[in-house]
């Protein structure tokens, strides 16, 4: 396949994806159709994505991290994490309402949201310098969903598709934490009451500011910065779960407090 072919598929899935965005039908997974896909190839994709977005007015909020638990990666046969971005109208509040029609399949992960007190310009961004970018933590969960069909995905099919990124909720309360302590704190994710998973910040590469300093490292080689006030998503406590109409989910965090969400 030429590069000028190549270049033109690669496109041809950005559109894709974000056609299904809209309709909610899925597509093939794109490994199988570009022989040789590389992960530079499936963000050169998100790209593309992020920046048809943003000439349509709709305003970045932030980032996430995937892949921050070894569970994952050895899933999925990868050794680092993965990023994707999310815009104002995908985040939502405590307590929301959330159409679980406007998602394809999804499902929910507890983790923590930072919202960035300094901006953060790597490459050269230490896990401290990091933790000293941290303003507030709060409580979060983030939506996953698919748009490659029946979640049949590999490292770069999840990129491309926005590292699966569905939407964000977000507590309306910090949490009375100290940002040393993060790696400590315990979580448990609860469905519908009962709860079904639980771990510590540990899970999340050992401490969940790290997923934060590599994020401004790799963003740093591309010449873009974590800016002040966006809010970083740094990877989940547990397993994602599903969730459909009529379910809650609860990101809590004991004494800390907690998050809830309501699909409708």
């Amino acid at each position: 396949m030429s590069p000028a072919i190549a270049k033109n598929l690669l496109q041809q899935f950005a559109d894709e994806l974000l056609e299904a965005t809209e309709t909610l039908v899925p597509v093939a997974p794109l490994r199988t159709r570009l022989e040789g896909m590389d992960v530079a190839d499936a963000y050169g994709i998100q790209d593309a994505q992020l920046r048809h977005h943003l000439a349509t007015g709709r305003v970045l909020a932030g980032r996430k991290v995937g892949l921050t638990s070894p569970a994952m990666q050895a899933q999925l046969g990868v050794d680092s994490p993965d990023f994707g971005f999310f815009f104002e109208d995908m985040v939502y509040g405590d307590g929301a309402r959330i159409p679980a029609a406007g998602f394809i399949a999804p499902k929910v992960e507890p983790e923590f949201g930072f919202v960035l007190k300094e901006t953060l310009a790597g490459p050269g961004v230490s896990v401290e310098q990091a933790r000293d970018a941290i303003g507030e933590v709060y409580a979060a969960i983030e939506i996953i969903d698919s748009r490659i069909s029946n979640w049949d995905i590999a490292l770069v099919d999840t990129v491309a598709d926005n590292a699966s990124c569905g939407a964000i909720a977000v507590g309306s309360t910090p949490l009375n934490v100290d940002v040393a302590d993060l790696a400590s704190v315990a979580c448990a994710l609860v469905i519908d009451g009962h709860p079904a998973e639980s771990g510590t910040g540990a899970a999340v590469m050992g401490d969940p500011v790290a997923p934060l300093a590599w994020l401004a490292n790799v963003l740093g080689e591309q010449g873009v910065a974590l800016e002040a006030g966006q809010l970083v998503l740094p990877g989940s406590f547990t397993r994602a779960l599903p969730v459909v109409a009529d379910s809650t989910a609860t990101a809590d965090f004991g004494d800390l407090g907690s998050l809830t969400i309501h699909f409708t």
